[in-house]
């Protein structure tokens, strides 16, 4: 795929805990320069080794044996928000929240807009921020959680409109038992065993899963056919990558663990006449004008059935206001070779068919 794009030319928003600047990995990567002073506390001063992590994902170099990401032409403008493991009272009154910072991205020259994040509710400011950046052309990717074992929690800001929900599968193609179900999952990226920063410190990279990593490679992947591509719209870039998106079940169809499938960038560099339809037609104009349902019909606690049912009913659980938590799960502190990359993750799947729609 580098052969064809590295993301060049594509700026991408990452609205997380911050984005440390000076990891061998990201140093010249991050345009901390072109984040609004109104929400550029701490945007370089990451208080939980997430957001430098999904940075890394999407455009590492690899330098210093860091992490090398899957679009390492691409640059990174950070906005840091308020998570649960932001303790210091001053700290969370000085920085951001998600609908300030998702406002200032749209208003800047990023393309994509990074969220890997959620919480279970969802909030008026952030939902009329998310049609703001869509107004703005922006393309929102965020996880769609990591509760699907316990209690499926519907997630935003994935649940929103305008908004790709990633879910995350391992290196064969299946869908993680953690990852949430629903009819707002719309495609999956790899998310487990993904080499992620232990913490703050930036000492060593553990061995990661979740669909905050997911989220960040479907971000990457979208870089590199924008970066191909520069004249396409956000709907074109998202109509490619779900058109060639591993499956095995009607597009028309989209299943509630894997949504329209397994996200495959390279199924869309390798022909330069690709045709992404019309520029304004929303791919996911479907799901954007049901909104969300909730999958009763599934257990949330067994995702493993062969035949995932797209029977739904019910709606969201309105939380406005409840704290947004980052979307991982990173059980496994098993540290890796910090050259680890992100290719050894995705070959399996960008290179590769694998059409599953089981669990």
């Amino acid at each position: 795929m580098w052969k064809v794009s590295t993301g060049k030319g594509v700026k991408v928003a990452v609205i997380d805990s911050g984005v440390n600047s000076a990891t061998s990995s990201l140093k010249g990567q991050v345009l901390t320069d072109e984040v609004p002073k109104a929400v550029a506390y701490g945007a370089t001063k990451d208080y939980s080794g997430h957001g430098t992590t999904m940075a890394e994902l999407i455009a590492g170099t690899g330098a210093g044996d860091g992490l090398k990401g899957l679009a390492p032409g691409a640059k990174i403008v950070p906005y840091r928000i308020t998570f649960d493991d932001l303790k210091d009272k001053a700290e969370r009154e000085k920085t951001a929240n998600s609908a300030q910072a998702i406002r200032a991205a749209a208003d800047s020259d990023a393309k994509i807009i990074n969220m890997s994040y959620g919480s279970p509710g969802d909030d008026p400011e952030e939902e009329a921020a998310i049609k703001y950046a869509q107004s703005k052309g922006k393309l929102m990717f965020a996880g769609v959680g990591n509760d699907g074992e316990r209690k499926s929690l519907i997630g935003y800001p994935a649940a929103y409109p305008y908004v790709v929900g990633v879910a995350a599968s391992d290196e064969h193609g299946k869908v993680g038992k953690f990852s949430e179900h629903g009819n707002y999952v719309d495609l999956a990226s790899p998310g487990l065993d993904v080499p992620t920063w232990c913490d703050h410190t930036f000492r060593s990279y553990c061995s990661g899963k979740g669909t905050s990593q997911a989220t960040a490679i479907a971000s990457a992947s979208a870089a590199l056919v924008w970066s191909a591509h520069p004249k396409w719209t956000a709907n074109q870039v998202l109509a490619s990558l779900i058109d060639t998106a591993g499956r095995d079940w009607a597009k028309d169809d989209p299943s509630t663990y894997l949504g329209y499938g397994l996200i495959r960038p390279r199924k869309v560099l390798e022909n330069s006449d690709f045709n992404p339809g019309p520029a304004k037609t929303d791919p996911l104009a479907k799901e954007n004008a049901a909104g969300v349902t909730g999958d009763k019909s599934a257990s949330p606690s067994a995702p493993t059935s062969s035949q995932p049912s797209k029977n739904t009913s019910g709606g969201a659980t309105s939380a406005a206001g409840s704290s947004s938590d980052t979307s991982d799960d990173t059980t496994m502190w098993v540290a890796v070779g910090a050259a680890v990359a992100v290719l050894a993750i995705g070959g399996g799947i960008f290179a590769v068919v694998r059409k599953r729609r089981t669990t």
